[in-house]
């Protein structure tokens, strides 16, 4: 996650760089239940309304969450399928509070109603997170029920009206693209707390629809406007919290607006931008499943680093006898292609390996949804044919197995 708004407020109040503090463990993503009352189109759990057998019972939830707690996780993110489907959603996650994990909930909204809403509120939730993929009838296309969006909608005012942190994440694509603008027109009106614009990452249904990624002008387009939204919110000294996720050249292109635009200011911003390092899937960012296998993050769920139910999430974190596991925790990253050429490796650490696997069947290859020129990036000449993005052909793209 690129945490946009934090930045913009860094450049336009900068303090002096104090220590660089390690987070003291991985933020997990934890899909709880793969059970979904929708049909999303970009769904990277292939989730359906039915049971999948093999789930967690509570009491082995419970005792992974005492475990991410000795592990010092900071942060648990429950999600699904839809979470709200799970009987024990609700206990698992005031019991995270009661441990004191910063605790949210990612949720497409449609359970939500008001009695709902009082019950999340009791949990005391640090955040809950909605997907809303454009307005009205794109976003019911985009999640294959009538009437989601109303619904979505509903469960967002709900939260708000009862204090609790809800921001909504829109998935860019071709087919939504056009609509981001009201989008954010909505996120005005309904005063959210969080704007999250998150890039297609190809895996589950999301990998089988990637022909309707956004093109690389689209993408930029976008995240121009984003950028001068959110900067236009942090000078009128609004709270809103702007941010991305699953593209890491969103920290070089706002390096590169802010120094054509203040470039007084970019100097600090790259320092900050360093820090922060890019891509942490298998570092500071882990993803459970609905069966207990763990991942490097959400979108790896084609390869288990081990089960919860077997070893300890601490145990499985920790084991570098795993190939992907040793070269995701590398420093640098041993990237090859563009990417590892890229004069911004060490602030991108060269982006969303799950898309390089899945169109070369190398994760190590080069990210081919960059955005930025070779320009951009100091390539004065080509390194190799670029990877470029194809529509999906069928399985031959999965991976299946281990590369080294």
């Amino acid at each position: 996650m690129f945490r946009l708004t934090h930045y913009l407020k860094e450049i336009a109040d900068p303090k002096p760089l104090g220590p660089h503090r390690q987070p003291p463990g991985p933020v997990v993503i934890w899909n709880l239940i793969r059970r979904c009352n929708l049909k999303c189109k970009h769904c990277y759990t292939t989730s359906g309304d039915v049971d999948f057998p093999g789930e967690l019972s509570t009491e082995q939830a419970l005792n992974v969450i005492d475990d991410l707690k000795a592990f010092r996780v900071p942060v648990i993110i429950f999600s699904g399928g839809e979470p709200l489907m799970r009987p024990d959603m609700l206990e698992l996650s005031a019991h995270a509070k009661n441990l004191r994990f910063y605790t949210a909930l990612s949720t497409n909204g449609t359970l939500i109603d008001g009695a709902m809403a009082d019950r999340i509120a009791e949990v005391g939730y640090d955040y809950v997170g909605i997907s809303l993929d454009g307005i009205g009838a794109v976003h019911d296309a985009f999640r294959g029920v009538r009437g989601a969006f109303d619904k979505s909608l509903e469960a967002v005012r709900h939260l708000r009206d009862r204090s609790v942190k809800v921001g909504l994440r829109f998935t860019l694509t071709e087919d939504n693209a056009d609509t981001l603008d009201d989008y954010l027109a909505l996120c005005d009106r309904e005063q959210l707390d969080k704007v999250y614009l998150s890039h297609l990452v190809y895996a589950g249904r999301g990998n089988k629809n990637r022909g309707d990624d956004a093109r690389h002008r689209i993408t930029r387009d976008a995240m121009v406007k984003l950028f001068e939204r959110a900067w236009a919110d942090v000078q009128a000294g609004l709270s809103r919290e702007y941010v991305t996720g699953n593209n890491d050249a969103d920290g070089v292109f706002l390096l590169q607006w802010v120094r054509e635009r203040m470039p007084e200011k970019a100097d600090h911003l790259e320092q900050l931008l360093l820090r922060w390092g890019g891509n942490a899937s298998g570092v500071n960012i882990g993803n459970i499943d609905n069966l207990g296998n763990v991942h490097p993050d959400s979108f790896w769920w084609h390869y288990t680093l081990g089960n919860v139910k077997d070893r300890k999430f601490s145990e499985i974190w920790s084991d570098l006898s795993d190939p992907i596991m040793a070269g995701l925790k590398q420093k640098p990253r041993a990237i090859k292609g563009r990417c590892g050429a890229c004069q911004h490796f060490s602030i991108c650490g060269g982006n969303t390996r799950v898309r390089a696997l899945q169109l070369t069947g190398d994760p190590w290859a080069e990210d081919p949804s960059c955005y930025l020129s070779d320009e951009e990036i100091g390539l004065h000449t080509p390194v190799g044919d670029r990877v470029t993005l194809k529509p999906f052909r069928g399985a031959r793209h999965e991976a299946k197995h281990v590369y080294a």
